[in-house]
């Protein structure tokens, strides 16, 4: 998932050669798989067959294509722009553009949030490690992919953290560790520690080290610090360097447990691994966290982001009561209304 794939030593295909500037530029591979498909969509999309043919009038009229005929969000939209504007200005050495397009009117969906109750009988519909993983995602706020990737060296358990290497934005930050989890995190260390000792005795027990750091460290890949928390069942083969090696978890086999657990709980919400992190968030500002903290803890890059969970919190960003709720309690009705449906139910079972 996050190993980059082998690319020719002397690329000569288009796609091949961008790839190669990307990687060159130290960029994130999840920012070299996403300029990639856009490259991709683009050149399917107006049918291109050399790149001499790619000009901003042609960015112009994809990117207005999204809009009108795929009603993609703004933020996706804006995505491919920027992919696009990389391609031409930074690789290609396009340096006038002048980009005017149609632009996306979807407006940004208020992410959905489980209550604390929810979230507790999703997690008793877990088990093992993919239950672990969405307790961290829920208890310190972190994407599935940021738990995956954790590594023994990023857990400090003296001082209730974990360190987030290069999440997005290629960015480190510090965020908490929920004391509740400590005693299974150090029995996952363990059960690593045996898989590691066996790996090596067959000959393997190098785990992938990002940036080159298998060189500047040559023993750093067989060390434990370095072994995934959540290790993959078995061995698989590098797709650069042909080595077998023991790599972490496959997110698909994360998410397949975190639907089935949504389903046997019985939340009718178009919930997923990500909620988790969106209910942390909410949970955090209606105990009265500072948003400041919160995005930190977050890892956002701007203060917006953070700020859209203000209007999932469960009474508002202000606190403010339904005068429904008001009169219907004062006046009895509620009691009535909640007869006449049991009424109707009764009925209806009849």
């Amino acid at each position: 998932m996050d190993v980059p794939p082998r690319i020719p030593d002397k690329p000569e295909k288009f796609l091949d050669r961008y790839r190669a500037f990307i990687r060159a530029k130290g960029l994130a591979y999840k920012t070299e798989s996403t300029y990639l498909y856009w490259a991709h969509q683009f050149i399917r999309f107006h049918k291109l067959k050399s790149e001499k043919e790619i000009n901003s009038e042609k960015v112009e009229a994809f990117l207005s294509h999204l809009a009108s005929h795929r009603s993609v969000a703004i933020n996706t939209q804006k995505t491919a722009l920027n992919a696009l504007v990389f391609l031409l200005k930074r690789f290609l050495d396009i340096s006038d553009l002048d980009i005017s397009f149609h632009r996306a009117k979807t407006p940004r969906r208020v992410p959905t949030v489980m209550s604390e109750e929810e979230c507790q009988r999703v997690l008793e519909e877990m088990r093992g490690p993919t239950q672990t993983i969405a307790m961290l995602m829920y208890g310190s706020g972190l994407r599935l992919s940021e738990c995956l990737r954790l590594r023994v060296k990023d857990i400090d358990f003296s001082m209730n953290n974990l360190v987030i290497r290069q999440g997005k934005g290629r960015k480190d930050r510090v965020t908490i560790l929920p004391a509740i989890l400590q005693e299974k995190l150090q029995a996952q260390i363990q059960y690593v520690e045996a898989v590691h000792r066996q790996d090596l005795l067959n000959g393997h027990g190098a785990v992938f080290l990002p940036d080159a750091l298998d060189r500047k460290y040559p023993n750093a890949a067989t060390e434990l610090g370095w072994q995934y928390i959540f290790p993959g069942p078995g061995l698989s083969r590098d797709p650069r360097s042909g080595v077998m090696r023991r790599h972490h978890l496959m997110d698909r086999s994360v998410q397949k447990a975190v639907k089935q657990a949504i389903r046997k709980a019985g939340i009718n919400k178009q919930a997923s691994c990500h909620t988790f992190r969106h209910s942390f968030a909410t949970r955090l500002l209606e105990s009265g966290y500072d948003i400041r903290t919160i995005q930190e803890l977050l890892g956002h890059e701007d203060v917006a982001t953070t700020e859209i969970y203000t209007h999932v919190v469960r009474q508002g960003a202000k606190g403010v009561i339904s005068p429904l709720d008001r009169v219907m309690k004062r006046t009895g009705v509620f009691d009535r209304s909640q007869n006449d449906a049991r009424d109707r139910f009764s009925r209806l079972q009849g």
